[in-house]
């Protein structure tokens, strides 16, 4: 993709203030102006891509002659409110990211939009996603939300971000049979459930949560990466049916034996650090994995021992990689 170009607009500055505290230029549009804040003044209206990052705007307005815009960024500005963007019919991609919204709204009309990004806001419920039916990627990370909602008629999307919310179950997602990555890490999840239906997922993260159990896998055939760190998970079990695992990440958890894993032959990565593997015999079981390339066991107890490292490569000869360093 180009960079977007920020040719094609000018963030104007506001009028200053004088001294006798009188503003300088019009008096109309100056008087009352909160001074830190800047307009969009569109330059070129043909433009397809447009960069108006940082730029200390507080407010979605004068867009109306970008009859051709495809994508549109405004990450990292002051922007309270979605509005003013009913005539943008052709945009593809819109990125909010980092502003102060509320609320997810006045969105009706993109409905060629693939791309939403509403990340690091102050959201509380996922809404207004009614026309979307194009949509292939929305981002709402750093939110508040506590529920998911509202997305289960966006068949086409391919992936869904809402880490990092206080959302506390894995609900109405049955819709999503498109969905390909899901990230819910850094909520207050206590149980893998109602994912049956995502047949086609290929990447599940629940970083952060409140999980105690690797359960309710079986119809995820696909998933090729699995992110389970920072929870209480204290058995690696059932997963039976997800052969095609390329990367398991269960680090920071209670987990005391390397067991139920053998059958991955796919397997390439396998994060294990901070947990309570003590015993080398259980960390045999690694051998049976032939393309196992990177393995995190530090923190653990067997990682004390002098020969950690010669141990770890006579058993897995297979590996490029321990802890974070290099196999020589």
């Amino acid at each position: 993709m180009p960079v977007p170009n920020a040719e094609h607009v000018v963030v104007e500055e506001p009028h200053q203030a004088s001294a006798s505290g009188e503003t300088s230029g019009d008096p109309s549009t100056s008087e009352n102006r909160n001074l830190t804040v800047n307009d969009i003044v569109i330059i070129d209206p043909d433009c397809l891509e447009l960069d108006l990052n940082h730029g200390r705007i507080n407010k979605l307005q004068n867009l109306e002659e970008l009859t051709c815009i495809e994508r549109l960024f405004l990450r990292w500005n002051l922007i309270t409110k979605i509005e003013n963007l009913d005539t943008l019919t052709s945009l593809v991609e819109l990125e909010l990211y980092d502003n102060q919204i509320t609320k997810i709204e006045n969105l009706g009309s993109l409905v060629n939009l693939e791309i939403l990004d509403l990340s690091f806001n102050r959201i509380k419920e996922i809404e207004g996603l009614e026309n979307l039916k194009n949509l292939k990627k929305l981002f709402l990370s750093s939110n508040k939300i506590q529920k998911i909602q509202n997305v289960n008629h966006l068949v086409n999307l391919n992936l869904l971000e809402l880490g990092d919310n206080k959302i506390r179950d894995i609900e109405n997602l049955d819709g999503l049979v498109n969905l390909q990555y899901l990230y819910l890490g850094k909520n207050k999840i206590n149980k893998i459930k109602n994912l049956d239906c995502l047949i086609n997922l290929t990447c599940l993260s629940l970083q952060s949560n409140r999980l105690t159990a690797i359960e309710n896998l079986s119809n995820l055939k696909e998933l090729n990466e699995l992110y389970l760190s920072e929870n209480g998970i204290d058995t690696i079990q059932n997963l039976d049916e997800n052969r095609k695992l390329e990367t398991l990440d269960l680090a920071q958890n209670k987990i005391k034996l390397i067991e139920g894993i053998s059958h991955l032959e796919n397997l390439q990565e396998f994060w294990m650090n901070n947990n309570e593997i003590s015993d080398w015999n259980t960390v045999e079981n690694l051998s049976a994995i032939t393309n196992l390339a990177t393995v995190y066991l530090e923190k653990n107890p067997v990682a004390e021992d002098p020969m950690y490292r010669r141990k770890l490569k006579l058993i897995a000869p297979s590996l490029t990689q321990i802890d974070a360093t290099l196999c020589r």
